[in-house]
């Protein structure tokens, strides 16, 4: 179907009002966060004549992306309307037809895209393909909106590797366990329920051999669907790939995380066929992936979990391998949620790090969010680029 043709309707939008649609399309991708998985999270708006006549948001990987869903609704009244999307449009065909080719085939007159997507299989291509087909195109509205929704693709994407977060708990006092090693619970049910909303919007939780034989984790998502926003009543929730660092192997095969739902990668550093024959015949997937010093290489670790398609990692171990990611530049962000309590200068400590005499050598920190949950506060930092501390 050709684009631009003289009887198909076509308006301007109303003075600000891209700005007011876009952030509903920011708002459409946000109900993607449990379910898209490894796809990116997307939402759509058709607009004809300053009214909305179609909305769509991408709710999972092989189903349609959110401009079919929203060119679905919009059916014949998407002819010469505006289609506002938070990420380029595909031109390839995967799972699912490129939707470049759907808006062409509704006749739409404009598109607004809020960044371009960073897949090299896109990567402007689609827009290119509108733009030379008499489509008006724009691009850059709410970018920082929309790259936000999809921090984890966008770096596997360009990087290589998964967006990385550190989740710890800890007293006012930072300590994150007794001298006994005893740490449930610190925070309170409200955090915990954070921390749940946490996992299910990740696509891979990471733990260490440590922390399994002290605590033996579930490392799942508890929650029910209806708790999740835009997941429907009685769907099934996406549990991450649960992996364990166990550089020789020592998970017991009767280990909690082997017998629930969901899959189970054990990383070790030895070559140990016996061991990993045993671990896999008790349910587990093993990697092994060795470094320095018989420990596990963590950035290559990192590489092959976005090779597997992972862009989120949710941390959760205690300081050793936290201070180990930290020191080798692999944490993107730090959650840490604090309790109004104190336990003591005998109790373990957030992260262990190599030691700093000189204040210029600090791990600068930019704190992007600080908010209470239930009782206790939850600080969320970013690194900052070595050589920026400030403060006396």
């Amino acid at each position: 179907m050709t684009t631009g043709s003289d009887d198909a309707p076509r308006s301007g939008p109303a003075p600000g009002a891209d700005h007011a649609f876009m952030a509903r399309a920011v708002q459409l991708a946000e109900l993607g966060r449990f379910t898209t998985d490894p796809n990116p999270r997307v939402g759509c708006l058709i607009v004809r004549d300053g009214v909305v006549v179609g909305e769509g948001w991408h709710r999972r990987a092989g189903e349609p992306h959110a401009e079919r869903h929203a060119l679905i609704e919009a059916g014949e009244r998407a002819r010469g309307a505006t289609a506002y999307v938070t990420l380029e449009p595909c031109c390839h065909q995967g799972r699912t037809p490129p939707c470049t080719d759907g808006l062409l085939e509704a006749d739409v007159a404009r598109v607004v895209c809020a960044m371009v997507d960073p897949n090299p299989l896109v990567a402007g291509r689609g827009l290119r393909l509108l733009a030379e087909a008499g489509v008006a195109v724009e691009t850059g509205l709410l970018e920082a909106e929309a790259r936000a929704l999809n921090p984890g693709f966008i770096k596997r994407m360009e990087q290589g590797r998964p967006y990385v977060r550190c989740k710890l708990a800890a007293s006012l006092d930072g300590r994150t366990a007794m001298a006994s090693g005893e740490s449930q619970w610190i925070t309170g049910e409200a955090a915990r329920r954070d921390v749940q909303r946490l996992r299910a919007g990740s696509s891979a939780i990471l733990t260490g051999i440590g922390t399994l034989l002290a605590d033996d984790p579930s490392l799942n998502v508890r929650l029910g669907a209806e708790e999740l926003p835009g997941m429907r009543p009685g769907e099934g929730i996406r549990q991450p790939l649960r992996v364990v660092l166990d550089s020789r192997w020592r998970t017991p095969p009767t280990a909690r995380i082997l017998t629930l739902p969901g899959t189970t990668l054990i990383v070790g550093a030895v070559d140990d066929p016996r061991r990993m024959a045993e671990l896999k015949g008790a349910g587990a997937e093993v990697y092994l992936c060795p470094g320095d010093s018989g420990r596990v290489d963590l950035g290559a670790l990192m590489s092959e979990l976005a090779r597997r398609e992972i862009n989120e990692v949710l941390l959760e171990t205690g300081p050793t391998l936290a201070g180990a990611a930290i020191s080798e530049g692999l944490v993107d962000e730090i959650l840490i949620y604090l309790a109004p309590h104190l336990m003591g200068d005998a109790g373990r400590g957030l992260f262990s790090l190599p030691g700093i005499d000189r204040m210029r050598d600090r791990i600068p920190l930019a704190i992007v969010d600080v908010r209470a949950v239930g009782r206790d506060l939850r600080v969320t930092a970013r690194p900052e680029p070595t050589g920026t501390a400030r403060g006396s």
